[in-house]
């Protein structure tokens, strides 16, 4: 029994000895598995610290790109005409109801009647029309120009952007018709180059030419006008003018200034494509099978105010008519000085009415 004992305990011991040793090789274990979480979390979390830094760098980065940028557009300089004490009120003698006449050399307002006032542009819409339209035109011929060549012609690159040839479609044609606008001529299914459509918007004024350059030029005439405004706002009028189609319909929504008007006419008179289609005095369009003779059309307020003038020349002009408006028109005349100056007036109760105030604006105060 006694040996029995001993044997049982001594294998008591060795069991003893043997679970203390296992206990302590788990104990030793857990405690290296712990120190690699430990060195694994930490590590995770200084390069999570150095990636916060790194975004935060970056986003820094952006935020002060994005500040220069937006400090760049408004280093952009604006044409924006002062009135002075020497800005001359115009009275009575004048029948239209809103004027101004703009020095475009000093930007002053040399003389002004209502030319702040809100007014229905009619079809003086348009010269912001064909200036969206234009600037759209020349960006997209020189980008796709850019991307197949390394130089590039400019003027050969737009020239061949306005012999781009556009079909008119129903929608242009019916919206013209059902509006009653005034019309170039052209008919549903008519390819025409895209200059075509340019001088058929200002010359004779032409609903469905507006319409249609509108389309090609966004995609649809609700996109368009979203352009228009958004150029306003680029000429710092966007407070005071407000468009809602091309055409210069009516819309109490469709509204501007003599003042305005004359910011718009200075950024298109800077535009190649505008400044030839508002200067041109007649211009005939590419024969088609529905015109073989061409369409013959005419800026009739430059023809007619040639032979008034006394001295200096309209070299552009655009003009508009809607009964909430009167007769209206924007014109850009070179002086004898060499002075350039642009005319507004809207309220004339003639087209002839409307020339002659031109007339004596500029012999008045264009000199």
């Amino acid at each position: 029994m006694r040996n029995n004992s001993r044997k049982n305990y001594r294998r008591r011991r060795r069991n003893t000895g043997t679970s203390q040793i296992k206990l302590v090789g788990i104990v030793a274990v857990t405690v290296v598995i712990a120190i690699i979480i430990v060195i694994s979390c930490f590590n995770k979390a200084k390069k999570d610290s150095n990636k916060a830094k790194n975004t935060g760098t970056a986003t820094e980065n952006v935020t002060a790109v994005t500040e220069q940028v937006s400090e760049t557009e408004e280093a952009k300089e604006l044409f924006v005409p002062k009135e002075s004490d020497a800005t001359a009120a115009i009275g009575d003698e004048l029948e239209s109801s809103y004027a101004v006449v703009i020095d475009e050399q000093d930007g002053t307002v040399v003389a002004g009647k209502n030319a702040h006032e809100k007014m229905y542009p009619a079809s003086m819409t348009k010269v912001m029309t064909v200036l969206v339209a234009a600037e759209q035109a020349e960006k997209n011929a020189i980008a796709a120009a850019e991307n197949e060549n390394t130089e590039i012609d400019r003027q050969a690159v737009i020239e061949n952007k306005l012999n781009e040839v556009v079909t008119i479609t129903r929608e242009a044609t019916d919206y013209s018709y059902v509006h009653d606008c005034s019309t170039t001529g052209f008919l549903d299914g008519e390819q025409v180059p895209l200059r075509d459509v340019f001088n058929g918007t200002i010359l004779p004024s032409g609903g469905e030419s507006a319409y249609q350059l509108a389309v090609y030029t966004a995609g649809s005439m609700e996109a368009f006008v979203d352009m228009m405004n958004q150029k306003a706002a680029e000429l710092g009028i966007g407070q005071t003018t407000h468009f809602t189609n091309p055409v210069g319909i009516y819309d109490e929504n469709n509204y501007s200034t003599a003042y305005d008007m004359a910011v718009i006419m200075q950024a298109a008179m800077q535009d190649d494509i505008c400044k030839t289609v508002l200067s041109n005095h007649t211009y005939s369009t590419a024969a088609t099978p529905q015109h073989p003779e061409n369409l013959n059309i005419s800026n009739l307020f430059l023809r007619r105010i040639e032979d008034r003038m006394t001295s200096g020349e309209v070299i552009g002009a655009k003009t508009g008519f809607v009964n909430q408006s009167g007769n209206c028109a924007v014109s850009y005349e070179k002086a004898a000085s060499g002075k350039t100056y642009i005319c507004v007036t809207a309220g004339a109760s003639s087209g002839w009415h409307c020339i002659d105030n031109h007339v004596y604006l500029y012999n008045t105060y264009g000199k």
